[in-house]
């Protein structure tokens, strides 16, 4: 069984289901309009919203998101069932990957921080101390005020209070933002800011009301894989391992199920990535570069275009291993359809920008095709991969494979200070304008925007820490890279 987080969680998934299972049926078109009103019918007593008719509103947006479309750009009056027609014919996805349903949004209350109960009056008032602001002054009933006016949600108060009586007040979506990307609109509700934002799809995890979504291309593949009947290829992450019982092996032998005509492991194209990337790390630091970053995390991509461009010449020029994958499969089957499946919502705006790569799914819309069309993968005979990559391919989606594969590969023929970024946050970006002036980390530095890695990606499945430990568990079945570099006599 794969885990669904939250409330949140199942209806995005329960609506790609159901989407999918229409297609299936070849009868989109005529139950599309119907969906909210089965997902929540007449009898429904379980509330959610202010009413039950909002309740449907908000789920005939989200089925515009999983037909690919954007919800800011909808006119509340065209039917679902046009939508699907349009999504049948449209002949490519368009950016960008995230959309926010604005009637979902809880217009949250500013980020700030607040005084609890657990206040005790103390002597100490650190509080007030370690205020630079003088926002906090201390009521007639001796418990501390904060003044929202002057405060500046530094948050030195809640460090200092010895009762820990400070709690800081947040808004999920803005707090899970690594790039300050999305923020209260005129209106209240949330929105993003395009021009900032990275793709990861961090904000569609942390919201509660479930108000950020990404764009499918689930209908896309359906039609590819179903109605035009093409080679269509499989490239599995190596984030796979874990997300499904049963076995990698025995996905390889549901997506075949499901009509996929090959499955290829992508940590293939991440033997090719590491190759490349040690060659230009070796290159750069014979010829006194300061440092190299790693280039496959593609919202980190995005950080450096859009947020910190003084990195860009230090980010190595080696692709990705999505790319490198999708390279051979078109040289080996020039009219096949490749289709990226992994757990990176940032990967879809890297497909969109790849002329090799025609279709990005994650883990979360694999697992709705498979519940459409009743196949459950443990039940599945296992299937082996036509090429067998290497451990050191299949570790690059924990925190340190990349930079592991790198140390492996060079072999010791320069001189190799690895530094893993495991996760990034806003205040990071400062940071890294620092390293370009002399103050980088390490010469090698591995730069992975979600905590953990691409285990914890916001299309995955499982959990992170079980996903960590079964990318371990399946690299270890494979044999070492080879390395590229000549070990210094």
């Amino acid at each position: 069984m794969t885990e669904i987080r939250d409330n949140a969680t199942y209806f995005r998934r329960e609506i790609l289901t159901r989407l999918a299972r229409a297609f299936l049926k070849n009868t989109l078109i005529d139950e599309v309009d119907h969906l909210p009103l089965e997902i929540r019918p007449p009898h429904d007593t379980e509330a959610y919203r202010c009413c039950i008719y909002k309740e449907r509103a908000i789920l005939r947006t989200r089925c515009l998101a999983a037909l690919g479309f954007r919800v800011e750009e909808d006119d509340e009056v065209t039917p679902l069932s046009e939508y699907a027609r349009r999504a049948l014919v449209r002949e490519k996805p368009t950016a960008p990957v995230m959309t926010v349903l604005d009637i979902a949004c809880n217009e949250c209350v500013q980020s700030s921080h607040v005084v609890t109960e657990l206040c005790q009056s103390c002597l100490s008032r650190a509080c007030v101390r370690n205020c630079a602001f003088g926002a906090i002054s201390f009521e007639g009933n001796g418990k501390a005020h904060i003044d929202p006016d002057k405060c500046k949600n530094c948050g030195r108060c809640k460090e200092a209070c010895p009762y820990q009586a400070i709690a800081k007040r947040i808004v999920p979506c803005e707090n899970a933002c690594p790039v300050n990307a999305i923020h209260h609109g005129a209106s209240g509700r949330a929105e993003i800011d395009f021009d900032k934002c990275i793709s990861c799809g961090r904000c569609m995890r942390a919201c509660p009301f479930g108000a950020v979504m990404e764009r499918s291309q689930l209908i896309d593949i359906l039609r590819a894989v179903v109605t035009d009947k093409k080679k269509v290829v499989a490239m599995l992450a190596p984030a796979i391992a874990g997300q499904f019982e049963g076995g990698v092996e025995k996905v390889v032998s549901a997506l075949k199920g499901l009509g996929f005509s090959n499955v290829v492991e992508v940590a293939v194209g991440a033997d090719e990535t590491t190759r490349k990337e040690a060659m230009e790390f070796i290159e750069r630091m014979k010829r006194g570069d300061q440092f190299m970053t790693t280039s496959c995390c593609p919202a980190y991509i995005q950080v450096v275009k859009r947020h910190v461009p003084e990195l860009a010449q230090f980010v190595s020029d080696t692709a990705t291993p999505m790319h490198y994958t999708a390279a051979m499969v078109k040289k080996d089957m020039p009219d096949a359809v490749t289709v990226f499946v992994g757990p990176c919502v940032a990967k879809r705006y890297e497909g969109m920008n790849d002329d090799q790569v025609d279709f990005v799914m994650t883990f979360e819309e694999l697992d709705a095709l498979f519940k459409a069309a009743d196949i459950i993968v443990n039940d599945c005979a296992p299937a082996e991969f036509d090429a067998i990559p290497s451990a050191q391919g299949r570790a690059f989606a924990v925190t340190g494979g990349v930079a592991e594969a790198v140390r492996v590969a060079i072999n010791g023929e320069v001189e190799l200070n690895p530094v893993c970024i495991n996760g990034i946050k806003p205040a990071m970006l400062r940071l890294f304008k620092t390293y370009p002036k002399g103050k980088a980390p390490g010469n090698l530095i591995e730069m992975m925007t979600c905590e953990g890695g691409c285990i914890a990606g916001a299309g995955v499945v499982c959990d992170p820490k079980k996903g960590a430990k079964c990318v371990e568990a399946f690299a270890h079945k494979a044999p070492d890279i080879e390395p590229v570099g000549k070990k210094p006599e």
